[in-house]
């Protein structure tokens, strides 16, 4: 069955404190999905998992996990335990931390008689250029290549998915057919900034390339009508 456009788009509720993240999430008809970050969730704890939960959302917690592998597992345990049905961690943890975080998840989600979690990797950050990854990481294998190489590793250590920007969709669909999910950040419906990405597609040209689902922050969340922005930017897929 092919997903419905709300269960495509995910909102990410940055840069807010929860009472408005709240009511923001509240005020968009339709909505399926919301993005939790490290903000939010610094400024609301657990606790705001499971109040965007109670108005019927699906919660991407999106902490970028990256540790060594019990703290990995651990943290996955108890974010699953919360209700979050996606969750990010790096991909540079390793293949044994990967592998156990995957494994965590799904045991802290059945204990919570929650649904189990699908795990996103995060490959490359898209702040990295291949010019500081050299200078300052010592890493001088092309940026494309590291994170091919990278969600090659998280897949084949149990992971479900990867976090990976509009550029970066197409080659790895071809390298990681469904139902491995691809979520996409970067997206600009049409009329709206770049703000601070350099690398976006529209939704449709997105989905196209082969995403699952994909984040939308500040075209909706800082719209004067957000709505209307939401509406418009399921429209077009």
């Amino acid at each position: 069955m092919n997903p419905t456009a709300s269960d495509r788009i995910i909102v990410a509720l940055d840069g807010m404190d929860p009472a408005r993240a709240l009511a923001l999430a509240a005020a968009l008809p339709g909505l399926g999905w919301v993005k939790v970050g490290l903000e939010l969730f610094l400024a609301g704890g657990p606790a705001v998992v499971g109040q965007l939960r109670q108005q019927g959302l699906r919660v991407f917690l999106d902490l970028k996990f990256h540790d060594i592998p019990a703290t990995m597992a651990g943290a996955c345990r108890r974010a699953a335990a919360l209700g979050a049905e996606l969750m990010t961690v790096h991909a540079a943890a390793g293949r044994e931390a990967l592998q156990q975080a995957a494994v965590a998840a799904r045991e802290g989600a059945a204990a919570a008689g929650m649904p189990a979690p699908t795990l996103l990797a995060v490959t490359v950050l898209t702040s990295w250029d291949e010019a500081r990854l050299a200078t300052e990481l010592g890493l001088t294998e092309p940026l494309a290549d590291q994170v091919r190489r990278l969600a090659t590793l998280a897949a084949g250590a149990g992971i479900g998915g990867c976090v990976c920007s509009p550029l970066e969709v197409s080659q790895l669909r071809e390298l990681l057919p469904e139902p491995f999910c691809l979520v996409t950040p970067g997206i600009r419906p049409a009329g709206s900034a770049r703000g601070d990405q350099a690398r976006v597609l529209g939704p449709a040209e997105a989905i196209a390339a082969g995403a699952s689902r994909l984040v939308v922050g500040r075209p909706i969340t800082t719209a004067a009508d957000p709505a209307a922005a939401f509406a418009a930017c399921l429209a077009e897929l």
